[in-house]
C-alpha cells in the first residue's frame, strides 16, 4: 500500500449507493468528466449508484473528488486514496449496468433498507478482539486466499453472486455478532443487508473495507496481501504484523505473488512462486502450458489487454441534445 503523497499519481477507490434517475445520461456525462481530467479506470453506473476505481495525476484526481462531492447525490461518498508513480490502468471504461457490484441480490437496496452497522478502524479492532465475534470475509476465493484477517470465516465462492447460497451454511451463527469485510466496503453493504434479511440478529461491517483499514490502522492482523482490481493486482496493507499466507498453486510453497495463467483462454487467478513461474511459464496446468496460444511469461503474470488503437474519446457517446459537454 503506497501512502507517499509526494508521488505524482493518485489511485481512488470509491462507491456510493444513491438514486440516479437516468443512468445512461449520467454515464455519458461522467465519461466526459473523466476525459477532461485525463483519468483512467473502471466505473460502473446504475440506477442504484456509482462504483469506481480510477487513477490520474493528483491534481486531476482532486478535481474529480471535488466534482463528485459537490453533487448532492454523492455528498457522502468515501474515497480511499493511494498513490503511485504512474497510472494503475491502461484504459477508461464507464459502463451502465443493473448493479454497481454484481451480487445476484437485486432486491437489496442499501440506501433504503437496514445494513450492517458501520465500524471505523478502532471500533473494528476492538470488536474483533472478542473471540465470540464472527469475522466474515464476503470476497471470492482467489481474493481471500491471497490475504485475509486472522480467524475470519471465508466462504467458498467463485463470485459474489454466489454469496446468498453460501449464507445457508451460516445459519448456526444467526445469534452471534457478525462483522463483514471486503476490499473497499461495497460488497458489505449488500451482504450485511442480506444477512439481516435472513434473520441474523447483530450485523456489522468494516467501513471502507480492507483498503481504508490499511490506510488508517496499518492493516494490523490482516495476513497476506489484498487483491485489487487494477494493474497492481495486489497491494500490501499490513505494516504492523505482516505475514504471507498464500501458497503457490503448483508447489504449495508460501508466496504472495498473484498471477494470471498464461493461457488466455484460462486466465485463472492464482498465486505462483517465481520458481514455478519460470518452470511452467506462468501456466496453472500442463494443459495450459501446452496451449498453442499461451502468452509469453515475463515474470509478472500480468497481461494487459492490447490497446488495438483504443481511443477513449471514440468510446464516448454523444451527449443528448441540449445537455452540456
Amino acid at each position: 500500500m503506497q501512502t507517499d503523497a509526494t508521488l505524482p499519481y493518485s489511485i481512488l477507490l470509491y462507491y456510493c449507493y444513491t438514486h440516479i434517475e437516468d443512468a445512461v445520461l449520467y454515464r455519458e456525462e461522467h465519461h466526459q468528466l473523466c476525459l477532461r481530467l485525463n483519468l483512467k479506470g473502471r466505473i460502473i453506473v446504475a440506477t442504484e449508484g456509482l462504483n469506481g476505481t480510477v487513477s490520474g495525476l493528483k491534481a486531476d484526481c482532486e478535481a474529480y473528488m471535488a466534482h463528485l462531492k459537490a453533487d448532492p447525490r454523492f455528498a457522502s461518498i468515501d474515497f480511499k486514496l493511494e498513490y503511485g508513480t504512474e497510472h494503475a490502468f491502461q484504459k477508461l471504461y464507464v459502463r451502465v449496468k443493473d448493479e454497481i457490484v454484481h451480487s445476484g441480490m437485486k432486491h437489496i437496496n442499501p440506501s433504503a433498507q437496514p445494513v450492517g452497522i458501520h465500524l471505523d478502524a478502532d471500533a473494528f479492532k476492538q470488536m474483533t478482539a472478542d473471540p465470540e465475534v464472527v469475522l466474515l470475509d464476503v470476497r471470492s476465493n482467489y481474493e481471500h486466499e491471497l490475504g485475509h484477517f486472522k480467524g475470519a470465516v471465508r466462504l467458498d465462492i467463485e463470485n459474489f453472486r454466489d454469496f446468498p447460497d453460501a449464507v445457508k451454511s451460516l445459519d448456526h451463527l444467526k445469534d452471534k455478532k457478525v462483522v463483514t469485510y471486503c476490499t473497499g466496503g461495497i460488497k458489505c453493504e449488500k451482504a450485511s443487508a442480506y444477512l439481516l434479511e435472513q434473520g441474523f440478529e447483530n450485523v456489522y461491517q468494516l467501513h471502507g473495507g480492507i483498503i481504508k483499514y490499511g490506510l488508517e490502522a496499518g492493516g494490523e492482523n490482516f495476513d497476506g496481501q489484498c487483491y485489487v482490481f487494477d494493474g497492481r493486482v495486489a497491494t500490501e496493507v499490513n505494516s504492523v504484523n505482516p505475514t504471507v499466507v498464500s501458497k503457490c498453486y503448483r508447489c504449495e510453497t508460501l508466496t504472495a505473488k498473484m498471477v494470471n495463467c498464461a493461457n488466455p483462454f484460462c486466465n485463472n487467478h492464482i498465486t505462483m512462486c517465481d520458481d514455478c513461474g519460470n518452470k511452467y511459464d506462468g501456466c496453472c496446468s500442463d494443459n495450459c502450458y501446452e496451449h498453442p496460444e499461451r502468452r509469453t511469461w515475463d515474470g509478472t503474470g500480468f497481461y494487459p489487454k492490447k490497446l488495438n488503437g483504443y481511443n477513449p474519446v471514440a468510446n464516448s457517446k454523444r451527449l443528448r441534445k441540449g445537455q452540456p459537454a
